[in-house]
């Protein structure tokens, strides 16, 4: 089959390798035409995966319209919170998308199943998450991932479409599970980043995975997915993986906030979007709007905002009233 992948950065290249692996034949867009150059020409994207090749099936385009024109799926990886701006813009997409994003619109509060929706008919929209580390798949180190549609079958057609060697593929039809799983993990990566960055341990780490997964299992409850969703690989597996990696953008910009940078200069460090940075204010207010705890993610959103120091959040943190686990 043929499929589009939408967005030339490291995940959007990764995921066309993997399709591309699996047997298809893939065609990607980006505005930037030195690096749509490089993945026809050189068969690489060395500005984002530096010293890998890509498959020759793989080959791409500036040109939309072109490249979206009788595709049998579409793979979305462009920046979340430019999505709705994107579609606005673009031709309309007619055949079944795949969201790889992981985020949730600032103002909004809308996962991006539901800004796809807005453009899209729900029947064609599925959104995978599981623990992605592009340049481990890249590399082409086993790893699994959930895909989930409203329609099963959506789901069974993305599922076949990426089942690499190397990547395998389970499906759920628990959308909201699977987007707040792969959108809240990247904030409590924020959390664990900004707590290496001060010097703290394992064991802090360990408390913010743990408890972390339980205020993000708790949103996810409350706005209709089912907990054992959670317990799986959009949830605890993504969770890990970008929590504990040092391959994750988010853990990194949390760090450099640790030593003390401000978020602009985290951002030049990163160099690539950390997602939880804009998802965390988001999903605050979206546990808010449901009456959901979420103390983690308020801390994070205190330093990001500026608000009060690290100091004063992991007090704040540990001084809550005590409770039965």
């Amino acid at each position: 089959m043929s499929v589009a992948v939408l967005g030339t950065g490291s995940w959007g290249t990764t995921f066309a390798q993997v399709i591309a692996d699996a047997g298809h034949d893939v065609v990607m867009w980006g505005r930037n035409s030195r690096v749509v150059n490089d993945i026809v020409q050189r068969h690489a994207n060395p500005g984002y995966l530096p010293g890998l090749d890509l498959s020759p099936r793989i080959t791409a385009s500036t040109d939309l319209a072109a490249v979206v024109d009788g595709v049998e799926g579409i793979v979305l990886a462009v920046p979340a919170q430019s999505l709705d701006e994107n579609l606005s813009a673009w031709p309309r997409l007619t055949a079944p998308v795949l969201s790889l994003m992981k985020g949730i619109e600032r103002g909004t509060h809308r996962r991006m199943s539901e800004v796809l929706q807005q453009h899209l008919d729900r029947e064609q929209i599925a959104v995978l998450s599981g623990p992605n580390l592009a340049r481990e798949i890249a590399e082409r180190q086993p790893c699994a991932s959930v895909v989930a549609a409203h329609e099963q079958a959506v789901a069974d057609r993305f599922a076949e479409l990426s089942a690499a060697p190397y990547f395998r593929v389970y499906t759920s039809t628990d959308v909201v599970g699977v987007e707040i799983g792969g959108a809240g993990k990247n904030v409590i990566a924020l959390a664990c980043g900004i707590a290496a960055g001060v010097g703290l341990g394992d064991n802090t780490k360990a408390t913010l995975i743990t408890r972390g997964l339980s205020e993000v299992t708790r949103l996810a409850v409350a706005l209709g997915a089912d907990a054992a969703t959670l317990s799986g690989l959009a949830g605890m597996g993504d969770l890990v993986a970008t929590c504990a990696s040092p391959l994750s953008r988010n853990a990194r910009f949390g760090a450099a906030l640790g030593r003390g940078l401000s978020v602009g200069q985290a951002q030049i460090e990163v160099g690539q979007t950390a997602e939880g940075v804009a998802t965390a204010g988001a999903m605050l207010e979206l546990a808010q709007e449901h009456g959901v705890e979420v103390p983690i993610t308020a801390a994070v959103v205190e330093v990001i905002m500026g608000r009060a120091t690290i100091d004063q959040v992991i007090t704040a943190l540990l001084s809550r009233p005590r409770r039965a686990e």
